[in-house]
């Protein structure tokens, strides 16, 4: 058999049904819901799916005033649309990187451009920081989650998790930053003068600040400049 031919292609490539965790990664890129009730997807990322499941666009109310209220203040550009029924579903957002959490009473911030999907027992919320009104580009919000499930996140190329020590802050590029510990609590620090050292690229004049203990986690791409260069 050529090492080219159709057959070996489909070899390398066809789905793998030995998994049957609720998610389970078909490629590095494309997310296997074995669905047989119901999951929280980031609107759009549907690629494929077999068995019986219908969409539905996430509703105004559909998680109370106080969420619809955050989600128009925070200029939230990723609805979320909910599939339920039985069979398996596959997501993918922009050819980013996916990564599973199983958080077990945990909890994690996740930045709402790179929250791809996650089960209905997981309890979440968008968390707004001080200062952040009227400084921030490219629709950046964050969401908290916590609770027991999976977790579906993405990230441009390989993920890099900073750990974050006492007394050692971290300092990010906000549309750099993926994920962080959910008992963190960022702050912004702005510094004009030093506009043209931060970012790559994104001449952005303000940076977010962890302290205490836990981890951040950023990617090599700022979501904001990739979704400019990929509209054009």
């Amino acid at each position: 058999m050529s090492k080219y031919s159709i057959d070996k292609f489909i070899k390398q490539t066809v789905q793998d049904d030995r998994g049957n965790d609720f998610f389970e990664l078909e490629t590095p890129r494309i997310l296997e819901v074995n669905l047989k009730d119901t999951v929280w997807a980031k609107v759009g990322s549907m690629v494929s799916y077999n068995g019986k499941i219908k969409f539905e666009r996430e509703r105004i109310l559909e998680h109370g005033v106080g969420r619809m209220f955050k989600k128009a203040l925070t200029g939230e550009g990723s609805a979320l649309m909910k599939a339920h029924g039985n069979g398996q579903l596959y997501l993918a957002d922009q050819g980013k990187k996916i990564i599973i959490l199983q958080l077990d009473n945990e909890e994690i911030t996740v930045n709402g451009n790179d929250l791809l999907a996650f089960e209905p027992s997981i309890e979440w919320d968008i968390k707004l920081m001080k200062r952040v009104a009227g400084m921030m580009s490219g629709g950046l919000f964050n969401v908290t989650l916590k609770g027991r499930g999976m977790i579906a996140i993405t990230s441009h190329y390989e993920p890099l998790t900073l750990p974050v020590r006492p007394g050692i802050p971290v300092m990010t590029d906000p549309h750099a930053t993926v994920a962080w510990s959910g008992h963190l609590q960022p702050e912004i620090r702005t510094d004009i003068s030093i506009r043209t050292l931060f970012g790559r690229g994104s001449g952005e004049s303000f940076q977010m600040e962890f302290s205490g203990e836990g981890f951040v986690i950023v990617q090599s791409v700022e979501e904001v400049n990739w979704e400019n260069n990929n509209s054009k």
